[in-house]
């Protein structure tokens, strides 16, 4: 496994949306600076939504143009319909996620909507972006279970994830939204879902929930897959499955694999010190055991 891996860093939007201290414009664009000043190279800035249904997210574009200056990073931001797509090609996004739900019930309770039903919604966006020379990346929740319906079956989540490739997004990233798989469960997805669309563009996007993330990814690794989204300290969860925690550690994921002897180019100082700033602001310490083994180390020398 000395091959590399992708992390795409998702602190700045699917780790904020859901935290209740509202975080700056400011604050938020040196947040995704000091990210990439940690050698974090494709990081989630922020989304185009309804300032009334995720207020954290409001002025993203403001976000996406200050930071959109980096050769050689992408800036990933979510849309969910037309008019988000429109606003977020008139900040310069060069790439775009769209994202649909392997669960009916959690589509409905987050969405309003079926699965079939969001998909026909973002189906004009992909296009439009498609014709526009924009990257779509396509998310998918609830791969692993779902807290509404229970189990999902990982056919369910092939078939999705193949009508997101189909419609041509380049990467379909796997979210266990509420964290409860296990790494016999991660495995046995990976390889069913990669019978529809290749390993080497799946992403997995898993929650800490139940302390199962690292483990997790790790068998994901086995099975091939090479790209992790995660977030700085821990940040996030979801607004829409409750208990949910937060996304597993970027500082994690880094301490893991630069241990397997995959080189990840992350700064391990800088990143625990924008998880540090980031997390003063919103009043609570991080989640990650390894920014928090290396405070506590930094405190008692």
């Amino acid at each position: 496994m000395s091959d590399q891996v992708r992390i795409v860093e998702v602190g700045p939007r699917d780790g904020l949306q859901n935290e209740k201290t509202p975080i700056s414009v400011e604050a938020r664009i040196a947040f995704v600076e000091n990210l990439v000043g940690a050698g974090l190279t494709t990081v989630e800035v922020g989304s185009f939504v309804s300032p009334k249904a995720i207020p954290q997210m409001v002025n993203s574009d403001q976000v996406l143009r200050a930071v959109d200056h980096h050769p050689g990073h992408e800036f990933h931001v979510l849309v969910p319909n037309e008019k988000g797509y429109e606003a977020a090609k008139a900040a310069g996004a060069k790439v775009i996620a769209v994202f649909a739900s392997a669960s009916e019930g959690f589509s409905r309770a987050n969405i309003n909507c079926s699965v079939a039903e969001s998909i026909e919604r973002f189906t004009p966006v992909v296009q439009r972006a498609k014709a526009d020379g924009i990257k779509v990346r396509g998310y998918v929740s609830c791969v692993l279970g779902c807290p509404y319906d229970g189990d999902v079956k990982p056919t369910a989540v092939a078939s999705v994830s193949r009508k997101l490739w189909d419609l041509g997004c380049y990467e379909v990233s796997l979210g266990d939204t509420i964290g409860v798989g296990t790494p016999l469960k991660a495995r046995q997805l990976l390889r069913v879902v990669s019978g529809e669309v290749p390993i080497a563009h799946l992403g997995m996007h898993f929650h800490d929930t139940y302390g199962q993330a690292l483990a997790n990814l790790y068998a994901g690794l086995e099975e091939g897959a090479r790209v992790i989204d995660s977030a700085a300290g821990g940040l996030g969860g979801c607004p829409y499955a409750p208990g949910a925690t937060g996304n597993v550690a970027t500082e994690d994921v880094v301490y893991m694999l630069e241990g397997m002897g995959i080189a990840t180019g992350v700064d391990m100082q800088k990143l625990v010190a924008a998880t540090n700033e980031i997390s003063r602001l919103i009043g609570k310490p991080p989640v990650s055991r390894v920014a928090s083994a290396i405070n506590a180390s930094r405190r008692s020398s």
